[in-house]
């Protein structure tokens, strides 16, 4: 039942402010919106990540990172045939990449990433030579963390898995490098924009200047 003096004009003097609420209120909707939209996102983690084991967490996003070249077929061992071709292409952090370009070497929590595709040749309007294959087939990680390893390097294996164990000190990886990296265990000899700077700041192992000294005539 309605009031016997309720008329629809009774309404006309508080439908306008009921439209003002509505509006500011979308309003404000509208704003919040907005900003949270064009709230950045979370920058990744910087630096090697752990877990509570000791394994390190491969990092996702270093396709996002600094390419510094890629390798065809290469091998350290002749006596190592794959019986198939392969690249091998290699990412470091942002950061750590700025600061060789000031030091010419490697600060700690340094990450580089070798990641390893098949070559294919048959394909689309190829003719001749070879293309990097959609398939990551290896991923191998060291890092350079001098509170954590002893020989401040490590290298991780990662096969199709989110985390790894630390390869033994043992492996002949860490004797290899260690006896003919060009920069601190690293093969920046294989890395063309930044063998010429290491060179200009003096900061090429001894072991690398006399591997690749000229023989005196």
């Amino acid at each position: 039942m309605q009031p016997a003096d309720w008329t629809p004009s009774s309404l006309w003097p508080i439908l306008p402010r009921m439209l003002t609420h509505i509006k500011l209120a979308l309003l404000a909707f509208l704003v919040l919106f907005s900003v949270a939209a064009l709230r950045p996102s979370p920058a990744p983690p910087s630096g090697p990540q752990y877990t509570d084991d000791g394994q390190l967490k491969v990092p996702e996003n270093y396709r996002e990172w600094v390419y510094l070249s890629t390798g065809f077929d290469m091998s350290y061992n002749p006596a190592m045939r794959m019986g198939h071709d392969m690249f091998d292409n290699v990412f470091v952090d942002p950061d750590s990449y700025k600061s060789f370009l000031e030091t010419g070497t490697w600060p700690d929590k340094t990450m580089l990433v070798l990641e390893v595709r098949g070559a294919e040749s048959k394909g689309s309007i190829n003719k001749a030579g070879s293309y990097q294959g959609t398939e990551v087939m290896g991923l191998e990680v060291h890092v350079r963390d001098s509170a954590r390893f002893s020989g401040k390097w490590a290298f991780f294996g990662f096969d199709n898995v989110k985390t790894a164990k630390m390869v033994p000190v043992e492996a002949n990886c860490y004797k290899c490098h260690s006896e003919h990296a060009a920069v601190d265990t690293t093969f920046v000899q294989f890395y063309p924009t930044l063998l010429p700077l290491a060179k200009s700041k003096g900061t090429l192992s001894s072991s690398y200047v006399k591997e690749n000294a000229s023989p005196a005539k």
